[in-house]
């Protein structure tokens, strides 16, 4: 598959899954922006992503988002893929969690995903050529995690807003699509379902085991860059609005949020009635909340 003649920028591209979509979206023929916070970083990534060029600046406010879209239009002439990977963690128990806490994580992840897709959206937009969005969410937002009441909200409203764009962007012929990626990075090691099966994995120097990479999902960082290449090329000028999971052998499509059961009362329902009628009603099959545990198959 072949990204020949595009320009994809990348946030957060300095290292772990940000590099590797950096990496493959190059080796499909793409001119890429790499992204960090830090120079030497960024410097380090522009040597091993080929035909890029680097933007040392944290992601958030409108002027780094313009400067992103500004390289890759200095650099290579024009804008094709925007992959807002850019995140941060300050994972703490709602007790606990400071306001900057919540303020940081929200700003980079959900803000800094805001002002990057619309300083892509007005640049695709003038040329006129369609595009290609693709917003980077988690797990986390789709099924909560302990301890990470700002992530999750974030990665949550990250994939809302793929829906909405893809409304508002589809007679430009823009796709903005999420990805749910799940890899062995720094940030996963933090989930308490995943840090024992990676830190044995990094001990041992073998591979995750099998059943982790199908029935969890769970992989390397390279397991995951192929969907991102797919959806930023032509073969996906059709998909759009969609949550995207993949990692391991796992490949997935994550359902919207909708009405699952209903119940009809003439007259309303009063708190007496739903408290009558939960049990035998709406309430026999709760949803489910939080990451699941890793479940071994039996020995």
């Amino acid at each position: 598959m072949t990204l020949a003649g595009k320009v994809a920028i990348v946030t957060g591209s300095g290292r772990g899954l940000g590099l590797a979509y950096a990496k493959a979206l190059a080796a499909a023929g793409a001119s890429v922006v790499v992204n960090d916070v830090d120079r030497a970083t960024v410097d380090a990534a522009v040597a091993e992503v080929k035909n890029s060029v680097g933007v040392t600046a944290a992601v958030g406010d409108a002027e780094s988002a313009d400067s992103l879209v500004r390289a890759a239009v200095d650099a290579f002439g024009r804008l094709d893929v925007l992959v807002t990977n850019a995140g941060i963690l300050r994972d703490r128990v709602l007790w606990k969690m400071t306001d900057d806490d919540f303020d940081e994580v929200v700003r980079v992840h959900l803000r800094g995903t805001f002002t990057c897709a619309r300083a892509a959206a007005i640049r695709m937009r003038e040329q006129g050529e369609g595009g290609r969005i693709i917003l980077i969410s988690s797990p986390a937002g789709q099924r909560g995690n302990f301890g990470q009441t700002n992530y999750a909200a974030a990665k949550a409203g990250i994939a809302a807003m793929a829906r909405t764009w893809a409304m508002e962007l589809a007679r430009a012929e823009i796709t903005v699509n999420a990805v749910v990626p799940v890899a062995a990075t720094a940030m996963t090691r933090t989930i308490p379902a995943f840090a024992p099966l990676i830190e044995e994995s990094e001990r041992t120097g073998e591979p995750l085991p099998a059943w982790v990479r199908r029935d969890e999902g769970l992989g390397s960082v390279d397991d995951v860059t192929g969907l991102v290449v797919f959806l930023a090329s032509d073969a996906a000028r059709d998909i759009t609005g969609q949550a995207i999971g993949v990692g391991g052998d796992r490949l997935a499509l994550w359902a919207h949020p909708q009405e699952k059961t209903v119940a009809f009362r003439d007259g309303g329902w009063s708190a007496s009635a739903i408290a009558a009628g939960w049990a035998s009603g709406i309430g026999q099959e709760l949803e489910g909340y939080g990451i699941p545990a890793p479940k071994p198959p039996a020995a």
